[in-house]
């Protein structure tokens, strides 16, 4: 399946291409939160972080402080929102490995919103103690 992020990249759909490197390109989402959102994506269609290689994992982040830099010069922003998804009930949408990298203002409308749990100390070593780094 062809997503509609390769289909920017090889021009069979229009978008706005601001950045390209030999791992990633950024362009503007069509679905502005606020003006100055980007999307940066991997050339290959890796699906999730998890599937990506390192190269272009860093290629990814390298490209977006690149944007975030250049967005709060154009537009200056009061804050600026670095979102990356993965899988459906981590909120990703398109299955292509991409980050956002979103203008902010206070009071913009945009809301992230998740439960806070307070698990305590002695829980928390014991997720800690599950995550084994590879």
């Amino acid at each position: 399946m062809t997503t509609i992020f390769e289909k920017i990249l090889s021009g069979e759909i229009p978008g706005v291409k601001i950045y390209e490197d030999a791992l990633v390109f950024a362009f503007m989402d069509a679905g502005q939160v606020n003006p100055g959102h980007v999307l940066v994506a991997t050339k290959k269609p890796y699906r999730t972080l998890l599937d990506a290689d390192d190269e272009s994992v860093v290629a990814m982040m390298r490209a977006a402080h690149k944007i975030a830099k250049a967005i709060q010069i154009a537009f200056e922003p009061e804050g600026i929102t670095l979102l990356q998804t993965n899988k459906l009930a981590g909120w990703q949408t398109v299955p292509h490995l991409h980050m956002h990298v979103v203008p902010r203002f206070i009071g913009d409308g945009a809301s992230l919103v998740w439960p806070r749990n307070e698990p305590g100390i002695e829980k928390l070593r014991e997720y800690a103690k599950k995550i084994k780094i590879i």
